[in-house]
């Protein structure tokens, strides 16, 4: 299994073969979409994720400055000047002035502060790194939990509709049993409110399931295409089907304090706050530095003529702030105060994390039992159903009967694709609280 560090620049050297240049519109996602082309879709096309990734661009951008410091600086200048012989100061009077210089610095010592800064610029790209793992993990299990929004949502429209179906039998039964003389009206007019009733929630469903399909677009970053004939949101394709997994507390705290991309970005920027002191304390020194060049110059003579002259240069230069007023301390004292903060904030989080992974352990355990219990029911309120329609058809039950077992059976069916739902988004958290990543990007 990747390391959570090392999924990050794999990550990031995938997502750099599409190096951003103008803003194109993406393309459709694959029809028909599973989870599996849901989540590799989201990687290059989330909005969250391409943010931080260009922050990690960004950051790269801070190494190459900070760096910029420490190696040799090459310059040239160029002038030329020409002024009335009256304000010349020379003697002779000169009327022009050429001159045209190359010059290289390099500095030797600055207390530590350029090799503090680089050392600190690193480390905060580092940290980027952990944010886009951290950025990764969040917008991975959103697109989880909202595809499977949309799953659950088209699995209560259809429970809906066999719902509807059943009233439709009944009262189909009724008018039957009322030709025939065997009931009264009043029972095929209560299956008539009944197969009424049912309406509503299938309305309902149908919306939800519309709205869910609209959050999964915006979580995988499909933009909307406007005008008559744009092309429609893929067919999803899944299903709710339960699959038992095993975990146990003590092994997921472990994994979460070890694998947590929010601890180790923490981590991180503790150490460049480290960097930070050493920058601060670099102005207490001597910053000392080599130059060298070539000069080459020319001066017009009021007079006639002209003489000019080059050559090479080269020395040393040094300079340091004896006393500064303490401004120095105050820089170090500040320093000082944001590593501890950082430190703290690193606990903070930890403890965060702990807690957590208890509540998503606690959900699992309790979506897992729910799951068990919910299919019994089904079983249970089909057979239920059966008898009531096989007895009610022999004369010895009511339509009452039938009908209550009808709303219990199709309770019961909400419940189960509930529970089967529940249970897949708390393993997908529980995956994501131990810093495991979703499943489909880890293998």
């Amino acid at each position: 299994m990747k390391t959570p560090l090392l999924l990050s620049l794999s990550v990031v050297v995938a997502l750099s073969a599409h190096a951003m240049g103008p803003m194109n519109a993406p393309p459709p996602p694959p029809d028909p979409l599973d989870l599996k082309g849901a989540i590799v879709y989201a990687l290059d096309h989330n909005y969250v994720i391409l943010q931080a990734r260009e922050q990690i661009k960004q950051q790269e951008g801070v190494i190459v400055q900070v760096q910029a410091a420490g190696i040799p600086n090459v310059g040239a200048i160029g002038s030329y000047q020409r002024n009335d012989p009256n304000i010349s100061q020379t003697l002779p009077q000169e009327n022009s002035q050429t001159l045209a210089e190359l010059k290289a610095t390099q500095t030797l010592f600055a207390g530590g502060g350029i090799h503090a800064s680089v050392k600190n610029a690193k480390l905060v790209r580092d940290a980027a790194l952990y944010d886009l793992q951290t950025a990764i993990d969040a917008a991975l299990l959103d697109v989880r939990n909202r595809f499977y929004t949309v799953l659950l949502a088209r699995e209560k429209v259809r429970v809906q509709e066999q719902n509807i179906g059943l009233f439709q039998s009944q009262l189909k039964d009724s008018q039957n049993q009322f030709h025939a003389g065997s009931t009264s009206n009043f029972e095929v007019l209560r299956a008539r409110v009944s197969l009424a009733n049912s309406q509503p929630d299938l309305i309902t469903a149908r919306n939800d399931y519309r709205v869910a399909i609209e959050q999964l677009r915006q979580s995988l970053g499909v933009p909307s295409t406007p005008g008559l004939g744009a092309p429609a949101f893929p067919q999803v394709q899944g299903s709710l089907d339960y699959a038992p997994e095993n975990y146990d507390l003590e092994a997921a705290l472990a994994s979460a304090h070890l694998h947590r991309p929010e601890l180790l970005r923490l981590d991180k920027l503790s150490q460049a706050g480290e960097q930070v002191v050493v920058n601060a304390r670099s102005t207490y020194y001597p910053n000392v530095g080599l130059f060298g060049g070539y000069e080459w110059g020319r001066i017009g003579l009021a007079q006639g003529g002209s003489f000019s002259g080059s050559g090479w240069l080269v020395g040393v230069q040094s300079s340091w702030s004896i006393f500064d007023g303490r401004a120095t301390a105050g820089k170090v004292t500040q320093a000082k105060s944001q590593l501890r903060q950082a430190r703290l904030t690193q606990s903070q989080e930890d403890l965060a994390i702990d807690i957590e992974v208890r509540q998503a352990f606690s959900t699992w355990d309790e979506a897992k039992e729910l799951v068990s219990a919910s299919g019994q029911t089904v079983e249970q309120a089909q057979e239920a159903l059966r008898l009531a329609n096989a007895r009610f058809k022999a004369g010895s039950a009511t339509q009452l009967d039938v009908l209550t077992s009808q709303v219990a059976l199709t309770q019961a069916r909400t419940n189960q694709v509930q529970a089967n739902f529940n249970y897949l988004v708390a393993v997908a958290s529980i995956r994501k609280a131990m810093g495991l990543g979703d499943a489909l990007v880890a293998q």
